[in-house]
């Protein structure tokens, strides 16, 4: 069994994805700090800082159709008051052709501890590579 800070950043993580998952605003403000700073496929290649460029797919509303994420062997280094848990998360649902469709990245994902709780600080997202 995992240590209890390990058990909750990764209830936390958990949180944070089905936050994104559902388009819910709120409980992603919640976790993230208004500084945070982020690589990810849609910045194209910059570093993104703040939560505008996020609120703005939020604003597109959630996703209609059905989602299930997996996030598979999270490793979760915690030094101190910061942590990082590193994963590779699937996602999958149905396409637009109606078959089954996953695709996937790879998350590194920084938090830290501010005024005794845990805060979103910085990711990393890429997708993976193809075979």
């Amino acid at each position: 069994m995992a240590d209890p800070v390990t058990e909750e950043l990764l209830q936390l993580n958990k949180r944070l994805l089905e936050s994104i998952t559902g388009g819910d605003w709120a409980t992603y403000q919640e976790l993230c700090d208004p500084t945070l700073t982020a690589f990810e496929p849609e910045a194209v290649g910059h570093l993104v800082e703040g939560m505008d460029f996020h609120h703005f797919y939020f604003k597109l509303g959630g996703r209609s159709a059905p989602q299930q994420t997996t996030v598979c062997a999270p490793k979760v280094r915690v030094m101190g008051d910061v942590a990082v848990i590193a994963y590779v998360r699937l996602s999958q649902r149905i396409g637009m052709d109606g078959a089954p469709a996953t695709s996937g990245f790879e998350e590194t994902r920084v938090w830290q501890r501010q005024g005794g709780r845990w805060r979103h600080v910085h990711f990393h997202r890429s997708p993976l590579a193809s075979a």
